[in-house]
């Protein structure tokens, strides 16, 4: 039987990380010993930055592998956007970020070294403004900045395996969706070994806050914003009752540490912040996407448009068009949009709703156009080639829409989404090999290398006249097995 998430993640950071002193490991999921490598520059005591990237980068992999990410490129471009403009005002050096939206109504968001942010879609619905938003993505930077999680593994170097085998399993259980289960799955030697552990993560908790607020207020935000976000967790936590937001089991909040955040604030000057509508058009997309497509949110946006027509009645009309769109209530929706398109014909929200509209009628050509006419005004930007290449598809214009997507991967090599669609245009036009190839990116992208592989082998005799062709493929396939020795070893 496959071993829990939690413990086939915990096992691979084990092997990566843990000081050589501790000589071997016995791997719970097989059971055999596992060399573990040396801890960063012994100079400075600190696990290398390269070690912390190629943790993060093999541990994403996993991660894909094994939870639903959202697949919604306006989503992903905004939070990307936000991600972002904070790190250009953190004290972040290396902003080579990864960030992956974890479709999940929960509260959470999460930093894994090397450089990758996690947020769950159910964050938004916590935070009433995109400063609150703001405010924990900028408390995660910090602890990237800051490198915690290097500083954490130095603090428990000469602990017992036990003990660091608890920390990071908080970190593991930061990321997964199965908190009470994570915690469950902790010894009681862990357990016991935990208060020691707490003292050191609160100062990065401490100092994650004061940086973060740094970072919030430099890039324009308001720094009180961090108290209310703080505030709201607390009332989500007393709602909850015996099982806190995952954000909690790994971010512990007390209210001293809400008083201190009000305290730090005052420190800032006061100025006029106004909450973007581009943010309340996110909060009202993941609203339906999690609530979904029934009666039941058509009339809860009916009901708040007539009883509450106030300063979010946009984002609620917003929030209306795509259920009734979902709902095929086409007209209705196309009444509920063009207000929204009147007044504001450039917001890329409306633009594509405009179109989603259209490619559910079956107006494929009409959807072409409206999206064409806004990529050249937005080049290369990413929901909208995504949507055209979808209508091109649809309209059968496979080779345009194939060139789009040849052009689009190259701006985003990481992306999974972007690397599934190009295999499906490939295979809608003809192109064999080209399938194989992207299929293997995907693959990859998502830790399935054997998958990959395989992929590569049906391409190869495919291009047995192509020498430069196979020379590519074979070089790939050698890289992949270079992966997956190094993950084999994790």
């Amino acid at each position: 039987m496959r071993a829990p998430l939690h413990r086939r993640l915990l096992a691979g950071l084990l092997a990566l990380i843990l000081p050589l002193t501790a000589a071997t490991a016995q791997s719970r999921s097989e059971e055999r010993a596992i060399q573990l490598p040396a801890l960063g520059d012994s100079s400075s005591g600190l696990v290398s930055s390269a070690q912390e990237r190629q943790l993060g980068r093999a541990w994403l992999k996993m991660f894909r592998s094994q939870v639903d990410i959202v697949d919604d490129p306006l989503l992903q471009s905004y939070v990307e956007e936000l991600i972002y403009r904070l790190a250009s005002h953190s004290q972040l050096e290396d902003r080579r970020l990864e960030v992956v939206v974890v479709n999940h109504p929960t509260m959470n968001a999460f930093a894994v070294p090397g450089g990758v942010i996690g947020v769950h879609n159910g964050l938004f619905l916590y935070a009433d403004t995109e400063a609150q938003l703001a405010s924990v993505l900028g408390h995660e930077l910090a602890h990237l900045s800051q490198r915690h999680f290097a500083r954490s593994v130095e603090q428990q170097r000469r602990s017992s395996l036990p003990t660091m085998a608890g920390l990071l399993a908080a970190i593991v259980l930061a990321a997964t969706t199965g908190g009470d289960a994570g915690m469950a799955a902790m010894t009681a030697t862990q357990a016991a070994a935990l208060q020691q552990r707490l003292a050191f993560s609160r100062q990065h908790e401490q100092e994650a806050d004061r940086i973060g607020m740094e970072t919030m207020a430099a890039a324009g935000y308001d720094p009180g914003a961090a108290a209310t976000m703080f505030e709201n967790m607390l009332a989500a936590y007393r709602y909850s009752g015996s099982h806190p937001p995952e954000f909690l089991l790994t971010h512990p909040l007390t209210e001293s540490r809400v008083s201190d955040a009000r305290n730090r604030a005052r420190q800032y000057p006061r100025g006029m912040h106004v909450d973007p509508i581009d943010y309340q058009l996110m909060r009202a997309r993941i609203d339906v996407q999690l609530s979904g497509h029934g009666s039941q949110v058509i009339r809860r946006y009916q009901t708040r448009l007539e009883e509450n027509p106030g300063p979010r009645a946009e984002a609620d009309r917003y929030g209306l068009t795509l259920a009734l769109t979902a709902a095929g209530r086409f007209d209705e929706a196309r009444e509920q949009l063009a207000p929204l398109r009147a007044s504001r014909p450039n917001s890329l929200a409306y633009i594509l709703a405009d179109a989603d509209i259209d490619q559910a009628e079956g107006r494929h050509e009409q959807a072409t156009r409206t999206l064409e006419r806004a990529l050249r005004v937005n080049p290369g930007n990413h929901p909208l080639t995504m949507a055209l290449a979808q209508a091109l598809m649809q309209q059968g214009e496979t080779e345009r829409a194939r060139k789009l997507l040849d052009e689009h991967v190259e701006r985003r090599p990481s992306d999974p989404f972007v690397w599934y669609q190009l295999a499906e245009v490939r295979g809608l036009a003809g192109d064999i090999v080209g399938v194989h190839r992207a299929r293997a990116e995907f693959f990859v992208l998502n830790g399935a290398l054997q998958q990959a592989q395989r992929q590569l082998g049906y391409a190869l005799p495919l291009v047995s006249e192509n020498d430069v062709a196979t020379l590519r493929i074979e070089e790939r396939m050698r890289q992949i097995a270079d992966l997956a020795r190094q993950l084999e070893q994790l």
